[in-house]
């Protein structure tokens, strides 16, 4: 899950934006009357008032249509993303394109590898994260853990197992469920499974955390629909070591607003600041041609 950082404390776009207009100051230039009415001193000039609201109103633009600051929650993508990493959303990237605009901006699909961030199909007002393993026309199938796509095996550096453990839904995958699954998912395990694996239908996409063994992603609640994805992360702006209680709450507890004044500089990891995050392209990569038998 991913929580927008907009209704949380701390937004470096929107505490820029206050901070420039708390900082605005204006000369009143006194000028000759030539009306009853006296212009007061601490009137402020239309032009003034028109060149802020239009920056204002260009920088909402930016932070809602272009680029949206999000929080992570909780560890189903550790450890490309940890909880508590405050990142910036692209949301240009994946929107649909024009017929004019698709010329003039950098339009893309999404490809397998990408790390995405979507309205969660069971509950569109929440935000997830997870990383696109399947698209249309892929099939899926887990064994041991390891993932098949298209009957071969994925090498993904970028996934951690915390389990040693196997589980018979969870790294048998499509099997017999062993929890309840949500109907999408329930759905996807009756319609579109063919020979053992999951096949991804159009328009829609198979997604997983890195965080394999701690994840509730496609397994669990089915396809990723294509117009759910707002966009991909760009950038880590600020990383805080902070628990989920605290950071899954759309609003910010007084709790935490304490723990932050407290421990900025020694909670803040700041290796991590700044950090660009990228997709992995996992295409080709593989060195066995067909799954084994689960056993």
């Amino acid at each position: 899950m991913i929580a927008p950082a907009s209704q949380r404390f701390f937004n470096p776009v929107r505490q820029a934006t206050i901070s420039l207009v708390a900082q605005e100051k204006t000369d009143v230039i006194e000028t000759p009357v030539e009306h009853p009415f006296k212009r007061l001193r601490n009137d402020v000039p239309r032009g003034v008032i028109a060149e802020w609201t239009v920056t204002i109103v260009l920088l909402l633009f930016g932070t809602t249509t272009l680029v949206q600051a999000f929080v992570i929650p909780t560890g189903s993508m550790e450890d490309t993303l940890l909880v508590g990493d405050h990142l910036l959303v692209d949301k240009l990237s994946y929107a649909p394109a024009g017929s004019m605009t698709k010329h003039l901006l950098p339009y893309e699909d999404v490809h397998r590898g990408d790390i995405i961030v979507f309205r969660y199909p069971i509950n569109i007002k929440d935000t997830f994260v997870k990383r696109v393993i399947g698209i249309a026309g892929d099939h899926i199938r887990l064994v041991n853990k390891n993932v098949y796509r298209n009957g071969k095996m994925l090498n993904e550096p970028y996934v951690v197992h915390k389990t040693e453990y196997i589980d018979s839904y969870r790294d048998n995958f499509p099997g017999d469920p062993n929890v309840p699954l949500y109907q999408p998912a329930q759905d996807m395990l009756r319609n579109n499974v063919v020979d053992g694996q999951v096949v991804v239908p159009d328009g829609f996409y198979f997604a997983m955390g890195d965080n394999r063994d701690s994840s509730l992603d496609s397994r669990y609640w089915g396809f990723v629909p294509r117009e759910n994805i707002i966009g991909k992360p760009l950038i880590i702006y600020w990383s805080y070591d902070a628990p989920t209680e605290q950071l899954a709450s759309p609003n910010i507890g007084l709790d935490h607003i304490f723990d932050v004044g407290l421990h900025f500089f020694t909670k803040t990891r700041w290796k991590r600041t700044f950090n660009l995050i990228h997709g992995y392209d996992v295409e080709g990569i593989s060195s066995i041609s067909s799954p084994p038998e689960t056993k």
